[in-house]
């Protein structure tokens, strides 16, 4: 009995290797933050061993992504984190959002919260060192105050829906 459902759950995941998410490499990066925002060398490397893998348009994949459900998992994860911010996307934001969601960033990256543990436990370069999270955390504070000397105080306030 033990070897007919063995047999079953291997032929089901068989057939589930047919059935693959759509992959997170379009590359368009047309509403680009380092398109309005500066970004330095230093940050750019961060957020690329860091963050771009959940939060842009380009997903470097690991070998297991291949393997499902695996790798339906990780397309939720990654629609998840691209749906809380997208780099690549961020000048589609209007202004409050973007200020929100850099002050999101500063937040989560001094808490400890970003890059994901989930993420650093199998992805270790991409754990922060203190300089790293003062690097990525004083970017987000700059473009903030650029933000903040481009448009009027109440542009940049979220306002609630009626």
């Amino acid at each position: 009995m033990a070897k007919k459902i063995l047999i079953v759950l291997l032929v089901l995941l068989v057939i589930l290797q047919a059935f693959r998410p759509e992959k997170n490499n379009s590359g368009k990066k047309e509403n680009d933050i380092s398109k309005q925002y500066p970004i330095s060398p230093a940050v750019e490397q961060i957020l690329a061993k860091a963050c771009n893998d959940c939060h842009s348009n380009n997903t470097h994949y690991p070998w297991y992504a291949e393997v499902q459900p695996v790798g339906w998992w990780l397309a939720d994860h990654i629609k998840d984190g691209k749906r809380h911010m997208n780099f690549n996307e961020f000048l589609t934001y209007k202004v409050a959002k973007q200020y929100h969601k850099l002050e999101e960033c500063i937040d989560q990256v001094k808490d400890n919260e970003m890059p994901l543990e989930s993420y650093t436990a199998i992805h270790k370069n991409a754990k922060l060192s203190e300089e790293e999270k003062n690097t990525l955390i004083n970017w987000c504070v700059l473009v903030r105050d650029s933000i903040k000397a481009r448009y009027p105080a109440d542009s940049l306030v979220i306002k609630k829906k009626k």
